[in-house]
């Protein structure tokens, strides 16, 4: 019988990926690492599944690493992907979410939503967005996504407490 396999309690791999994208230093000391593996003879084709990148990733450290000492392995900035949205439109779309209510624009809520915004932001502007990164844009205006709590201002009070008191109440079972 095999010995039992040792499992992380607490984190998930998306978790722990989280931090160690979160301070600079992790990520960077996971890249040197990379590169002594590979200083000590490892292929790059070889890591790919343990540093959980291209092995193309893993050369390109290694020539930066080469080139620039430690400082190639910190990531440049104005990379990636440039945001559809302008800074203008981004500016007005923050202005929109904290001044304006959806009711303003013909939306039967009193809350932004992220569908409601992708929804916004494609009549507006004609640009189309899946539901993570419209979080993702919410996130860099600054502002968090919050769950709200239902409110029906059609709701009767009386009502749903003469209902709440008509409850019979079964007791608990003992045991």
């Amino acid at each position: 019988m095999g010995r039992p396999v040792l499992k992380v309690k607490g984190y998930s791999s998306e978790e722990i990926k989280a931090l160690i994208r979160r301070d600079e230093r992790y990520t960077i000391g996971v890249r040197l690492y990379a590169v002594l593996q590979v200083s000590l003879g490892q292929p790059s084709r070889n890591l790919e599944e343990l540093y959980q990148t291209s092995f193309k990733q893993i050369t390109n450290w290694v020539h930066r690493f080469e080139q620039e000492g430690i400082d190639g392995l910190r990531d440049k900035p104005g990379r990636g992907r440039k945001p559809l949205l302008s800074a203008e439109q981004s500016g007005e779309l923050l202005r929109l979410m904290l001044h304006e209510s959806p009711t303003d624009h013909g939306y039967n809520t009193e809350t932004w939503t992220g569908p409601i915004l992708i929804d916004w932001i494609r009549k507006s502007y004609g640009i189309e967005y899946r539901k993570a990164q419209i979080y993702n844009i919410i996130k860099q205006l600054g502002l968090s996504y919050q769950k709200a709590k239902g409110f029906y201002p059609e709701a009767d009070e009386n009502a749903q407490e003469e209902f709440k008191d008509g409850l019979k109440k079964t007791p608990g079972k003992s045991g």
